[in-house]
């Protein structure tokens, strides 16, 4: 039986079929291994992924939703639910790295950064509509500008691909803001500096 070790190590020698012996492991750290193990090497499928964004342990649903941002075809959308806060968090960052997110994709981006139950979901959200730069999603960024202070840091920064009027506006008013962090940040944003 190989150890987690040996799991790892696959993943710098190309020996695949040890790292594939960790996604059957009942142990929740084995399983994460082989993911990292297989994508290192280029060997993760879809499937894969589909199976872990299943798993029981969000350790897993985690790394899954981590290396999905290289795999389009796998639907993160679910874990933008998921009861715990940091599989979510990392579904937002996954769905912001794509480089063609899917209608839903960008529709559940908007539905998390505006009203999901927790800060941490609606601050990635907002930075992943950022990052993407979907005319769609600034609605949402603009609302998460008056959210709680942490929401509020990333969602001005949030602003900075989008070229509309309103942005303007909510930088200058956020220069007024309670919080030191974003007021720098809209100043950094309507002063760039260099």
């Amino acid at each position: 039986m190989a150890t987690r070790f040996d799991i790892i190590a696959a993943g710098f020698t190309n020996d695949s079929a040890t790292a594939r012996t960790g996604l059957g492991s009942a142990d929740p750290a084995f399983r994460s291994s082989a993911l990292r193990a297989l994508a290192r090497m280029g060997e993760l499928m879809p499937a894969d992924l589909a199976s872990a964004i299943g798993d029981d342990d969000p350790e897993v649903r985690r790394t899954a939703a981590e290396l999905a941002a290289t795999h389009s075809d796998v639907d993160v959308v679910p874990l933008l639910d998921d009861a715990d806060v940091f599989v979510a968090e990392m579904s937002a960052w996954c769905i912001g790295e794509r480089t063609n997110p899917r209608d839903e994709e960008i529709e559940a981006l908007i539905r998390a950064a505006t009203s999901h139950p927790e800060a941490l979901v609606r601050e990635a959200a907002a930075a992943a509509l950022g990052s993407l730069g979907d005319q769609r999603g600034l609605d949402a960024i603009i609302a998460a500008c008056s959210d709680k202070p942490t929401v509020r840091r990333r969602a001005v920064l949030a602003l900075a691909p989008f070229d509309d009027p309103r942005v303007d506006e909510v930088l200058r008013a956020a220069l007024d803001d309670r919080d030191w962090q974003v007021r720098q940040n809209a100043e950094d944003m309507l002063n760039p500096r260099g």
